[in-house]
C-alpha cells in the first residue's frame, strides 16, 4: 500500500475513550491497516553521533553537518533528503552553540512543520497535529516543573524573527509529544534510537491485548538520488482477523506487568483509567505472580520476592556499568534463590532469565545462554499474544543463541517460529525479517548437513569457530546496551 493510504480505517467517536479509529473493511492477519511518515522526528541525545538523523540507521563513520556539527548522516544523499527538515534546526543550534534535549528539538520541528504545512501534510491525515490530546491540565506537580524547564529551553532555542507563540501553546505542543510520541528503532529493530510524532497513529486507542501493532519501516534508502528514497514510516499492522467496524487498538505499555502496574503506568503517563478486559478481569495476573508447584510457604515467597527486587536493581546497575561478569554472578544467585519458589512464568524470574541469556550470549557462553533463553521463551509463550512482536523478537534471539550453541535442531525450529510471527508483525520487507530469512536459510542448510552426517557437521562447525564466531546480524550487544524509551 502507499504511504498515507487510509482506505482501511476511519475516525469515530469511541465514547469515554474519546476519538478512535475503526476498521472500515475486514482485515487479515499481517495486513497493513495504514502507513504514515512522521510529521516530525528526532534522534535521541545519546545517539546523536551514532544514528543517521535522516533514516535512523545506526552505523559507524557517519557524515557530520559542517554547519551545526550536531546532525549526522549516512552520506550526502541522506543529508540532502533531510535538509528541508534540518535547515531551520541547523541555524537554531548554531545560535545557542549546544543542541537542546530531544523533547525541545522535536517541539521545534513540530512547530516549523506546522508553519510550513498548517499542521496538515496530506489528504489522508485525519486531524492536524495540534488537535491531538495534550493533557497538560492533568500533569503532576513534578511533570509541570519539567514542562516549565522545557518551555524555557525552547524559547532560548527558537529562532529569532520567526513567528512567536504563547507559553500556553508551546506547553500544549510539549503535552502532545508526551502523550502521543512514538519511539523509533534502528534498522535492526532492536534498539530505540529516536522519537517521532504521527498524527493518525495518535488517534489509535490503547488495549492491553490489542488487535494491531506498530512497527517502524525504514523504507528504501539505497538509491543514489535522495528523490528516489522511500520514506521512513510507521506501519499499523493487524495481529489477526479484524472485522469491519471493529475498533483498532495498540498497546501503549508492555503487557508483561501485573494489571495494577499497567493501569498505574497508563494513568501516570497517559492520564486515563484502563478498563480493558485484561485489566478488568486481571487476566494472566495469576501466571505472572505464580509460585512453584511445590507450594512454598507465604513467608518464603515474600522473602524471595524481596530478594529478587533487590537483585534486579543490582543487575541493572551492573549492566549499565558494563560489568557483565558481575551481572552473570547476580543472575545465578537470584535464579538459585527463585528455584522451587517462583514459577517460570513469574515476572521476576522471566526478567532475570532475559538478562542472563542476553549477557551470556554477549560473553559467548552460548550453551548456558541457550538454556536460559529456552526457559524464558516457554514463559513468554504462556503470557504474550501468539503474534506479539516482543515475543517474536525474543524467540528470534533464543533461536540464534541455540544456533550459536550448536543446538541446530532447536535453533532452527525457534528461528522458523520467530519468522512466522515477524511476518505478521513486521512484514516481509522489513530489514529484521529479511535478516531472519537469511538466518533461516542458513540454519536450514546446516540442519540438512547435521541430519546427513552429525560428526561431519560438528567438525565443520568447530573449524568455523576456530576462525571466528558464527556471524549474525542479530547481536545480544544491541539489547544489553539498549536505550529504551517506551511509549
Amino acid at each position: 500500500m502507499t504511504v498515507g493510504n487510509m482506505e482501511r480505517a476511519a475516525l469515530f467517536d469511541a465514547g469515554k475513550k474519546g476519538r478512535g479509529l475503526r476498521a472500515i473493511k475486514d482485515l487479515k492477519s499481517g495486513e497493513v491497516v495504514f502507513a504514515e511518515p512522521s510529521f516530525a522526528s528526532v534522534v535521541f541525545d545519546s545517539f546523536s553521533s551514532q544514528v543517521c538523523h535522516s533514516c535512523f540507521r545506526r552505523q559507524a563513520n557517519l557524515h557530520r553537518c559542517a554547519q551545526c556539527r550536531f546532525a549526522h548522516y549516512c552520506d550526502r544523499t541522506c543529508q540532502t533528503a533531510s535538509w528541508e527538515e534540518h535547515r531551520q534546526e541547523c541555524v537554531a543550534i548554531k545560535k545557542i552553540i549546544k543542541a537542546p534535549n530531544e523533547n525541545v528539538r522535536l517541539a521545534a520541528r513540530v512547530l516549523w512543520r506546522i508553519h510550513k504545512d498548517t499542521g496538515i501534510v496530506s489528504d489522508s491525515q485525519l486531524i492536524s497535529v495540534d488537535q491531538l490530546e495534550d493533557h497538560v491540565a492533568d500533569l503532576s506537580e513534578e511533570d509541570l516543573k519539567q514542562l516549565k524547564t522545557d518551555v524555557h529551553s525552547f524559547l532560548e532555542y527558537w529562532s529569532y524573527g520567526r513567528k512567536q507563540h504563547s507559553v500556553d501553546y508551546i506547553s500544549k505542543i510539549f503535552g502532545i509529544i508526551q502523550c502521543n510520541a512514538f519511539t523509533l528503532s534502528d534498522q535492526r529493530g532492536l534498539q530505540a534510537v529516536g522519537v517521532g510524532l504521527f498524527s493518525n497513529l495518535g488517534l489509535v486507542n490503547h488495549d492491553c491485548s490489542p488487535n494491531c501493532t506498530v512497527i517502524l519501516n525504514h523504507g528504501n534508502q539505497s538509491a543514489v538520488s535522495s528523490t528516489l528514497h522511500s520514506q521512513s514510516r510507521i506501519e499499523l499492522r493487524a495481529l489477526g482477523k479484524i472485522s469491519e467496524g471493529e475498533e483498532l487498538t495498540v498497546s501503549y505499555v508492555d503487557f508483561l506487568n501485573l494489571s495494577a502496574d499497567r493501569k498505574k503506568k497508563l494513568k501516570e503517563r497517559f492520564h486515563f483509567e484502563c478498563t480493558c478486559e485484561h485489566c478488568s478481569q486481571h487476566i494472566k495476573d495469576d501466571l505472572m505472580s505464580a509460585v512453584a508447584e511445590c507450594k512454598p510457604s507465604a513467608e518464603k515467597v515474600k522473602e524471595v520476592t524481596a530478594f529478587s527486587t533487590e537483585s534486579l536493581e543490582k543487575i541493572e546497575k551492573s549492566r549499565t556499568q558494563g560489568n557483565y561478569h558481575e551481572v552473570v554472578r547476580l543472575c545465578h544467585e537470584c535464579l538459585g534463590k527463585q528455584d522451587n519458589v517462583l514459577a517460570d512464568t513469574h515476572l521476576y524470574k522471566l526478567r532475570v532469565l532475559s538478562v542472563a541469556s542476553e549477557v551470556l550470549s554477549y560473553l559467548k557462553s552460548f550453551p548456558e545462554a541457550a538454556d536460559y533463553a529456552q526457559r524464558m521463551v516457554q514463559g513468554y509463550m504462556k503470557l504474550y499474544h501468539p503474534n506479539n512482536a516482543q515475543l517474536g523478537m525474543a524467540i528470534m534471539r533464543a533461536g540464534v543463541t541455540h544456533w550459536h550453541a550448536g543446538k541446530i535442531e532447536v535453533g532452527h525450529g525457534l528461528i522458523c517460529k520467530a519468522y512466522g510471527i515477524l511476518m505478521v508483525t513486521h512484514g516481509p520487507n522489513h530489514s529484521i525479517t529479511k535478516d531472519l530469512e537469511s538466518i533461516r536459510m542458513q540454519t536450514e542448510m546446516e540442519l540438512k548437513m547435521f541430519k546427513q552426517n552429525e560428526k561431519a557437521y560438528h567438525t565443520m562447525r568447530d573449524a568455523a569457530l576456530m576462525g571466528q564466531p558464527i556471524a549474525s546480524s542479530i547481536s545480544a550487544d544491541d539489547t544489553i546496551k539498549g536505550h529504551i524509551r517506551k511509549k
